[in-house]
């Protein structure tokens, strides 16, 4: 069966401290890791893009976990759909720091059917090239 993949953004709630936000993930990881979900979190302070990719049964439960935590709101769902094969297969997990702008750049390119250009594009990147140039260094990190 393939992969599917969601990515939406939403607001932090209150005053979220990187510590609630580290439990958050932490919870995240665990679940995922049971549900064979993959993915990662972007947060500038204030808001968060999250893109998960795996089975649609685990994904589907992943994302109602997502979509009821009480610790954001306004949640918009920008993209939903099959991916071949994983493009983030690094964490069950992780939240990823990033400025405003790189947030709302990354949100207001085209997430067409997830797609990834192969080789030098003249083109401006798809949001998928962006997601994976801006989480890469920190897989490298690892």
């Amino acid at each position: 069966m393939p992969n599917r993949a969601v990515v939406f953004v939403s607001e932090a709630v209150g005053d979220l401290t990187m510590a609630h936000l580290s439990r958050i993930m932490a919870d995240a990881e665990r679940f995922n890791r049971t549900a064979g979900v993959t993915g990662v979190t972007l947060f500038d302070g204030q808001r968060f893009l999250a893109y998960m990719e795996g089975p649609p049964d685990g994904l589907d439960v992943a994302f109602s976990r997502a979509a009821g935590a009480t610790s954001h709101s306004s949640l918009i769902e920008i993209a939903r759909g099959r991916v071949g094969q994983r493009r983030l297969p690094y964490w069950p997990m992780r939240c990823i720091p990033l400025s405003p702008p790189e947030l709302v750049q990354l949100v207001r390119a085209d997430w067409t059917s997830f797609l990834q250009r192969g080789g030098d594009q003249v083109a401006p990147a798809t949001a998928m090239e962006m997601l994976v140039a801006l989480v890469e260094p920190f897989a490298e990190a690892a």
